[in-house]
């Protein structure tokens, strides 16, 4: 059986500690709620909320300014059909570019009182509007990969607030702060367990506030 208190944290396995803290701060802010004035309950689908396209398109914009969507694939299934797009991005963090894939569908309307697979009684236009609801489906799909804010959680049920990494967002000690904690585990104003989830320690900076705080 393993021993958890001897695994490594993300912040120890990370070299540029800066750029995952700021990852991290990012997919927190990713993971905030949507605004409710934006979220919308579907009028056909009973309780089914979602989030307009013209809010995930403006999201886009305004985060991360360069993006552009392509088509992967598009097709019909059964009653309806499908689009599949690949979501480019820059991060605004990494400036790397990456992708999220999406898809989307939609049933095709028929003639009133016609059966969906039969494909004699297709509105006309039908084809025409379902393609581009599907896409816009498939790109709210490939959004729901940046969390709360686009939109993902809205018809989930027992889903985890998203936490910031203490580790990787403990302060870093300059001489004085250092000083300073040293004389406050001293006259035990602070423990050494609060100073290391505070604090970017050291093995060598925890072992000499332990032998402070041994002291008498």
């Amino acid at each position: 059986m393993s021993d958890k208190r001897n695994l490594p944290t993300v912040a120890e396995l990370t070299e540029n500690t800066s750029l995952a803290k700021k990852t991290d701060q990012f997919n927190y802010l990713m993971n905030q709620p949507v605004p409710k004035k934006w979220v919308k309950t579907h009028p056909y689908i009973s309780g089914y909320q979602y989030l307009p396209i013209d809010k995930i398109e403006y999201l886009l914009k305004k985060i991360f300014k360069e993006y552009r969507i392509e088509v992967l694939r598009e097709g019909k299934a059964f009653n309806g059909v499908h689009v599949t797009v690949r979501l480019h991005y820059k991060h605004p963090v990494t400036d790397d570019w990456s992708y999220h894939d999406g898809i989307g569908a939609v049933a095709l309307q028929t003639s009133k009182g016609s059966s969906p697979a039969d494909f004699e009684n297709i509105n006309n236009g039908a084809l025409g509007m379902a393609f581009p609801i599907a896409k816009s489906r498939a790109l709210k799909n490939a959004c729901y990969g940046f969390g709360k804010f686009f939109g993902s959680d809205l018809n989930r049920e027992d889903t985890l607030d998203y936490q910031i990494d203490a580790n990787l967002n403990k302060e870093s000690l300059n001489k004085e702060d250092w000083k300073m904690l040293k004389e406050s585990v001293r006259l035990k104003k602070m423990t050494v367990k609060k100073a290391d989830e505070l604090y970017e320690l050291s093995a060598d900076q925890r072992s000499e506030l332990f032998n402070i705080k041994k002291e008498k």
